[in-house]
């Protein structure tokens, strides 16, 4: 890589540049689409294709859409000679399809052509000779003059064989190696063969400008083919066509521009297929148009079909990231990448957009057979919350709130790359599954009744060390009584912080979604129900968070039966117990029941009573039209000033300042 000066360009640029081309920014129709698969793709195989083969390739390319098709060279080849033979005598070219042969601009390679194109509906005889320096000077060891004649004597030879021959036939005419040509030369020996076919507009001729070896950048390419579009004779009889190869990378780049400059038909293959470095990839051509709003007039629609096809067949492979085709093209891994395709998503269901402008995906991968729930957002330890929401939304309808997706996303990148390891959505689900949805170690509800009184009153069955207890407790609504008999029973203390619920279905037996965050010493914990009944699925979700409650984990001792009926009689009858009627209620003395329930519970009976009767107030106060003295007197006070006194000790507020600020 240190001798770069024993290169030089080998293109030349036409006698005139206008650069009209330039002005123009997109393509707004399509080109002639000629497939040369069966020509030019199969002499690059390694082991080239069998009749059978060949035959079933054919019937992929007609169903894809092309109406013109080279089919071989069959004075090369036997196999491709009986090919041509075998698709006109078994009556295999639908009505709107034309073959196209190619042949050497030599007698006998002429004449064996059309031998296997003997009454061919339509078929294009496809001329070329070589006309570059190098070609002249060290293959031929002709001059121009001589090169121009064999173009010619080949096009005389043409129009001679077509008339005595049986069948519908057309003319083409590629100046070979055209890179390495000097341009008016080139334009020089087209015209020079357009005299001898004289195209009409009933019978057009076709002159194929093809980029052999591509040694010019495409911008230079453009401009050589306009000169050729402006400069050739019986141009509006003429149909311009290209056949780029991609030496440099750059063969989509030279036909985009090239059709700019005035090129009226495409000769290419599917997945750019071609000897060296390949042909233009007219997958990658008529999707670029696509996805500009162009109907390109080739149906790509179920590409991984495609795909498939065409591996089989001539045992190439297609790159995962191969333009539009690929299994990756479409695959978002990082964070940033999924959570704009995500946004941009809902953005597009949410306004039901009519144009496609979703981040990150410049066509709908769902226009070419792909999905979303496989190959849009894939999941990886770089994947982000918005992906890893994404599939759990895309695939099993779960809408995680915005503030449990970060932890969501984590969890599941933990396991990626510990895994190093790609997650299916189905492992996604088995993660969230297993960390929010069953995760009830150490106790669950399993049973769970309300009663309305002045609010609500939970009576809910706790499972725990293979023990089933009742506990009864008050509450704002349903979900804040069940979790107070859960702070109870494990004498734990935490907010009801996040809350959030959506159908998964629809229909009388559909099934809810429930998401429930607690706080606890400043951290969160999420848990998720499913249920029919979106109070059992919330009081899960509930359950699951609970159960991630440090305190929770680490308190294995067996709860103290005899306190917890002592404080769930209390719950029951709030407003008129008394030390005397508890000790008569569980037939014990008053000093002895008192001890009790500072032993067993850290706290005396008086500062459970204010809890219980606190609790029961602001639920009054907040959902109640009641005065401040009838609340007082509701909950066991008749004094409303000590009511008031006791209130704001507890809370650092009024009544009346809590019940402001809760509506």
């Amino acid at each position: 890589m240190k001798e770069a000066n024993k290169y030089k360009k080998q293109y030349f640029m036409p006698p005139v540049c206008e650069y009209d081309w330039a002005k123009k920014d997109s393509i707004t129709k399509p080109p002639i689409w000629c497939s040369v698969d069966l020509r030019d793709g199969n002499q690059a195989l390694i082991e080239p294709m069998s009749l059978e083969e060949k035959i079933e390739f054919f019937q992929l390319l007609v169903k894809i859409g092309f109406k013109e098709i080279e089919v071989g060279f069959p004075a090369a080849s036997e196999t491709e000679y009986i090919f041509m033979r075998e698709l006109i005598e078994r009556d295999m070219i639908p009505d709107d399809v034309t073959v196209q042969v190619l042949t050497q601009a030599r007698e006998h390679i002429i004449k064996k052509t059309f031998e296997a194109v003997k009454g061919a509906p339509h078929a294009i005889i496809h001329l070329y000779n070589s006309t570059s320096v190098a070609q002249r000077e060290q293959v031929f060891r002709k001059d121009k003059e001589q090169i121009k004649k064999l173009a010619v004597d080949g096009a005389k030879l043409l129009k001679d064989l077509a008339e005595k021959t049986e069948g519908n036939f057309s003319f083409e005419y590629s100046p070979e190696s055209f890179h390495g040509t000097e341009v008016d030369y080139a334009v020089e020996v087209c015209n020079a063969v357009l005299d001898v076919w004289k195209p009409t507009e009933d019978n057009k001729a076709i002159i194929n400008i093809p980029a052999t070896v591509e040694t010019a950048m495409p911008h230079v390419f453009a401009t050589q083919i306009e000169y050729v579009s402006k400069n050739l004779k019986f141009r509006d009889n003429v149909t311009l066509s290209l056949h780029p190869h991609n030496d440099r990378g750059t063969g989509v780049a030279d036909a985009e521009l090239g059709v700019l400059a005035g090129a009226d038909r495409i000769e290419g293959t599917l997945f750019g297929n071609g000897e060296r470095t390949g042909n233009v990839d007219i997958i990658t051509l008529a999707m670029n148009m696509y996805s500009h709003g162009v109907e390109p007039g080739l149906d790509f629609t179920n590409m991984p079909k495609i795909r498939e096809i065409y591996e089989r067949l001539t045992r190439m492979s297609v790159g995962d990231r191969q333009p539009y085709a690929g299994n990756l093209v479409f695959s978002a891994f990082s964070g940033s990448h999924q959570d704009a395709i995500a946004k941009g998503m809902n953005y597009r269901e949410e306004r039901n957009e009519k144009y496609w402008t979703v981040p990150y995906l410049p066509i709908d991968p769902i226009d070419v057979g792909r999905n979303y729930d496989a190959d849009v957002i894939r999941i990886n330890s770089q994947s982000g919350k918005g992906g890893v929401s994404y599939i759990l939304k895309q695939n099993f309808s779960f809408i995680l709130p915005d503030n449990m997706k970060e932890e969501v996303g984590y969890a599941v990148k933990q396991v990626s790359d510990e895994a190093h390891k790609e997650l299916s959505p189905q492992w996604v689900y088995e993660i969230f599954e297993k960390d929010y949805i069953t995760y009830t170690p150490y106790f669950e509800i399993t049973e769970c009744h309300f009663k309305q009184d002045d609010g609500i009153m939970a009576e809910a069955t706790i499972s725990y060390l293979g023990k089933k207890k009742i506990i009864d407790a008050m509450g704002n609504g349903r979900l804040d009584a069940v979790s107070n008999t859960i702070k109870e029973f494990f004498d734990v203390s935490y907010e009801l912080s996040e809350y959030q619920e959506h159908a998964l279905s629809s229909g009388s037996s559909s099934k809810a979604m429930a998401y429930v965050a607690i706080t606890c010493d400043g951290k969160k914990y999420w848990g998720a129900g499913i249920n029919e009944d979106i109070i059992k699925a919330s009081i899960h979700a509930l359950t699951v968070a609970a159960n991630k409650l440090p305190a929770i984990g680490t308190n294995t001792n067996e709860k103290d039966e005899r306190l917890l009926d002592i404080l769930n009689y209390m719950q029951s009858n709030y407003k008129t117990v008394t030390l005397e009627t508890l000790a008569e209620q569980f037939h014990l003395s008053e000093p002895y029941i008192s001890k009790y329930i500072k032993d067993k519970s850290r706290k005396n009976f008086g500062e459970h009573l204010a809890s219980i009767r606190m609790k029961k107030a602001k639920t009054l106060l907040k959902n109640g039209n009641m005065n401040i003295e009838n609340i007082a007197d509701t909950v066991g006070y008749p004094n409303v000033e000590h009511f008031n006194r006791l209130f704001k000790k507890m809370f650092n507020m009024t009544p009346m300042q809590y019940r402001k600020e809760s509506r």
